[in-house]
């Protein structure tokens, strides 16, 4: 397509239909929309409707929606075509936005598998719904969040995991040793409906708002071809369902900094470190009383009282240095994800060149290395980089496969003749022969030209 040709194309997404502000167009309407917003003063019309639909607000929107990317929902609009669908239906979507009468589509169900064994549901809006949810939350994050304890970090501007996994890190530095460790059963999926618009009524006057928000929650599900029904939860998946979930656990907060205890929340996952495991027993009865109140469930298998060097908190553990110290560490839990994964990505039946896997590597450790930079035990990330120089050394003698070619590429790479024919005799022992004097030819500075990153670096 020339420059030319494809101008016009840009303009018209970037200048979609939405005027300066969130008025509807001047159409007539319907004696039901007229009922509808006539006398609503209190009960409609405290204009976050209208600030929703501003030009800004929606701009941004969509820009946050193209940037999030994401799969298509159940009408199988991808996030490249919704401009175009905003640029031809926006005037009709925006009226219905205002007068009350927008059904946001069922989101589309899809199982990922949990770490910890089982699955997680997962519900997909449209990409229409995406970015309508999107600029809900622009509008009400900030009026919500400075509301929010500072003891909570998901899912909130400028708070992240490394900031919660710090403060407890202090917080057992300071002496309270113990952990109340509180696993929400299934916490997105079992939200209230009621008990949490009784909490956005609270915050918000605008019932249009409110309806709109109540129809998202019960939006059904689809799966193979039928539309369930629902009644509770907050399906993980579209970008109001955190800020959701933060509004509901406030009051959990609220409570625990109102009896002064140290504690630390990311999403549905929260920890209450104290002195003794007494009082760790009296926190985990409040807390039970607490989401008794919010209909939500403690999964007590998963929930305990117990040395905070024993548990896990966001993929961190804790342990005690020379001097008494307190640092964090990789989680057991944690490495063993990550050796699946390595498994998974170097397994030498899969038949990739040794630049494809460094490449599929890369792009993992990277991410993985930059999560738990807070951890200090470098001796752990050099035995993993050991480990996975091992697996690759595996890999490129199975690439080689018969004992000839293996014989010429080691002693072409500065090995022995009498190592390099050693070797080449037992091919086939991809594993054992690659922890023989193999980093002679295959050191690690190779692996850094392909580059693959060092975790200890």
């Amino acid at each position: 397509m020339s420059v030319r040709r494809a101008r016009p194309q840009m303009s018209k997404q970037l200048e979609l239909p939405w005027g300066n502000r969130g008025e509807a167009p001047k159409a007539p309407r319907s004696e039901e929309a007229l009922t509808a917003s006539h006398g609503n003063e209190r009960s409609g019309t405290s204009g976050l409707m209208e600030e929703m639909l501003e030009r800004r607000n929606l701009q941004a929107a969509l820009k946050r929606v193209r940037k999030n990317k994401g799969s298509a929902g159940i009408d199988g609009m991808t996030v490249s075509e919704l401009p175009d669908h905003l640029h031809e239906h926006w005037p009709r979507l925006r009226e219905q936005l205002l007068t009350g009468t927008y059904r946001p589509a069922p989101v589309k169900r899809q199982l990922i598998a949990k770490s910890g064994g089982g699955m997680r549901e997962l519900g997909i809006p449209t990409v229409l719904d995406r970015f309508i949810q999107q600029a809900l939350l622009q509008v009400l994050q900030p009026r919500f969040d400075p509301s929010f304890s500072p003891h909570s970090y998901g899912f909130r501007p400028g708070r992240s995991a490394h900031q919660a996994a710090k403060a407890a890190k202090r917080f057992v530095q300071e002496g309270r040793r113990v952990v109340v460790d509180v696993d929400l059963s299934k916490f997105f999926d079992r939200v209230n409906h009621d008990v949490l618009m009784g909490r956005l009524a609270k915050r918000i006057e605008d019932t249009t708002m409110l309806s709109l928000i109540r129809r998202y929650l019960q939006a059904g599900i689809m799966s193979v071809g039928v539309v369930v029904e629902r009644h509770e939860g907050t399906p993980q998946g579209g970008p109001l369902s955190p800020l959701l979930a933060n509004l509901l656990l406030d009051e959990v907060d609220k409570e625990l900094e109102k009896r002064g205890h140290a504690f630390a929340r990311y999403a549905d996952d929260c920890n209450v470190y104290v002195r003794s495991k007494r009082a760790g027993h009296r926190v985990m009865a409040l807390l039970r009383r607490l989401c008794a109140k919010l209909r939500l469930r403690i999964n007590e298998e998963k929930s305990a009282v117990d040395s905070a060097f024993k548990r896990q908190f966001l993929g961190f553990a804790l342990w005690a240095a020379p001097g008494g110290v307190v640092k964090h560490r990789v989680s057991r839990k944690a490495l063993g994800r990550m050796k699946a994964r390595i498994r998974l990505i170097t397994r030498r039946t899969r038949g990739r060149s040794m630049r494809q896997i460094a490449e599929e590597l890369r792009s993992y450790l990277v991410g993985w290395r930059n999560y738990f930079r807070l951890a200090e035990t470098s001796r752990v990330y050099r035995d993993l980089d050991e480990w996975i120089r091992h697996r690759l050394r595996a890999i490129q003698l199975k690439q080689w496969k018969r004992g000839r070619t293996i014989f010429r590429e080691l002693h072409a790479r500065g090995m022995s003749r009498d190592m390099s024919a050693r070797v080449a005799l037992n091919g086939r022992r991809w594993w054992k022969n690659s922890a023989m004097g193999i980093h002679i030819a295959l050191p690690n500075r190779y692996f850094d030209e392909l580059g693959v990153p060092r975790l200890a670096a």
